[in-house]
């Protein structure tokens, strides 16, 4: 170790600044002692109008992919007549908090439920509740106000305040479809499924995006160069791509990364924290841990031999339906911008004959181009991608497969979602409101399998709720790390955030990013303490 590199000694070194590394930051150095230095590879955005101004949120990726994303593209998808989908998350500050489209979807106490039997109490449904109350400050109505926190760092939002007609005939044609009355809050354990006429949303009280950044990193936390305010022990560095992670054997001692063309080293006496997102699998795998034969035709010495890195890859489905509107409700959107959303559904997976009270489809309502569209996506898909490395240059991307509709039961489950769903919400609607009619895809395509299915396939996308790459779980059951983000086979080495969820979350993944990050932070604290 040079004189340099001698500097650049810390307790804990996190990499990534989205949901989970920003507030395993905050929180480990609360205590003005824990020494941390935060890695990002992007810069502090916070202040740029299209990551600040929520009315951005729904068009960011395609009007501003280069300035604030990684660039990446997955391998083409069999199943959906091998189109290949962007690859890639934020690369700025706030990660992908700073760049999504703000839905504040908690997992229901079901899919907690599932991670308790797996994993014990720390991820039970109660202790998920407890986390989540700390993390909060909820503005907006619900029936049981003891499920919400009122005065955590995370602005939530719920908008509008008073939904649109639009919003309401959509809502009110879903309850008359469904059978699902309307319900208040989605995040109330005791509503999962129903309709609603208002998002929850990253967003402070004015309508500006919430992010991991600004509620954990702004300017009471740290200066803007980065220096931890008021004896705060933090240091974080922006424009820091992390390279591998440095071993001592089998011991996890530090970071190499490139800062501004520079090769740099720095080191953590306590432990090492990949916050990575998709690119955790990454970087585990130039470090040496992985599966064998891959890592070592990529020319990396092995640290310790997983032949789950990168496997379990999990992503939901997205399809769309779109109507017609009546042009005289279109203005009163613009009471409140910043909603962004006109309506939405937890809907039960219309195969699943068993239990109808639990999420299996998401349907979230906007507007764009004087049309209405229902953007639907499916929470329970059987299909399981991977991610390989391709050799040891750290630049080089990986190839991600996210296996759509490789597993034939996702595309029954989307077909059913448009036949026993979207007709019947779209005949309800046009009872409503005759200028609102289903024309894409038209009922003829929805009510033919042939062509439905060729529809599904054709129309497609891509949301970014990658998951499980990492899980969390016993080697011997696919995992990569233990119940406290530990990376098997190594140590003081810990992997947190959405790369490790261990069965697949029934709504958006910022909210569980949050959860996984402050629980292992506070593992982390506890585990300091009883050790004192």
């Amino acid at each position: 170790m040079d004189q340099h590199e001698s500097k650049n000694i810390f307790d804990f070194i996190v990499v990534g600044t989205g949901p989970a590394g920003a507030v395993i930051a905050k929180t480990l150095t609360d205590d003005k002692q824990t020494s941390l230095l935060l890695l990002e590879a992007g810069e502090n955005d916070d202040r740029d109008q299209p990551i600040r101004d929520s009315r951005f949120a729904l068009e960011l990726e395609e009007l501003f992919f280069p300035e604030y994303f990684w660039q990446g593209e997955g391998v083409p998808q069999p199943e959906v007549d091998d189109r290949s989908f962007e690859w890639t998350t934020g690369r700025l500050s706030g990660g992908g908090s700073s760049i999504n489209g703000e839905q504040y979807v908690r997992p229901t106490p079901a899919v907690l439920e599932q991670w308790e039997r797996l994993l014990g109490s720390l991820w039970s449904p109660a202790q998920a509740i407890k986390n989540f109350k700390q993390l909060e400050n909820y503005h907006g109505e619900t029936n049981s106000p003891e499920f919400h926190g009122f005065s955590g760092r995370l602005d939530i939002r719920q908008a509008p305040a008073d939904p649109p007609g639009l919003t309401k005939k959509l809502v009110s044609a879903m309850e008359l479809a469904t059978g699902f009355d309307e319900i208040l809050d989605y995040n109330d354990p005791r509503t999962p499924i129903g309709p609603f006429t208002r998002w929850q949303l990253f967003q402070q009280t004015g309508g500006q995006r919430e992010s991991s950044s600004t509620a954990f990193l702004s300017s009471d936390i740290m200066t803007s160069n980065g220096m931890g305010i008021d004896g705060r022990k933090l240091r974080v560095v922006y424009k820091s791509t992390a390279l591998r992670i440095l071993f001592e054997g089998k011991r996890a001692i530090g970071i190499e990364f490139l800062k501004e063309g520079e090769k740099v080293r720095a080191f953590a006496r306590k432990k090492v924290i990949i916050s990575a997102g998709i690119n955790s699998a990454h970087l585990l795998m130039l470090s040496g841990i992985g599966p064998s034969s891959e890592l070592r035709q990529a020319g990396i010495p092995m640290i310790f031999n997983n032949p789950n890195v990168g496997k379990s890859l999990t992503n939901h489905t997205l399809n769309t339906a779109t109507f017609t509107v009546n042009p005289r409700d279109i203005p009163e959107l613009q009471n409140d911008p910043f909603s962004l959303y006109t309506g939405g559904a937890f809907l039960p997976n219309p195969l699943a004959r068993n239990n109808n009270r639990r999420r299996g489809v998401q349907l979230v309502g906007f507007v764009a181009e004087d049309k209405l569209t229902i953007a639907i996506l499916f929470l329970q898909p059987r299909s399981r991608g991977s991610i390989k490395i391709q050799s040891n240059d750290p630049l080089k991307i990986v190839l991600a497969d996210e296996g759509f509709l490789e597993n034939r039961y996702d595309m029954e489950a989307i077909k059913a979602i448009y036949r026993v769903y979207i007709k019947d919400i779209a005949k309800k609607l046009s009872e409503i409101d005759p200028n609102y009619q289903l024309i894409n895809p038209s009922p003829e395509t929805i009510d033919n399998d042939r062509d439905l299915e060729i529809f599904i396939k054709e129309n497609f996308d891509h949301n970014h709720h990658q998951q499980s790459s990492l899980r969390m779980a016993p080697v011997n059951r696919g995992g990569v790390v233990d119940r406290y983000g530990r990376v098997h086979g190594v140590d003081n080495l810990i992997v947190a955030d959405a790369s490790i969820i261990p069965f697949t979350v029934d709504g958006n993944t910022s909210a569980p990013a949050y959860l996984i990050g402050y629980t292992i932070a506070k593992h982390l604290i506890q585990e300091e303490n009883e050790d004192m």
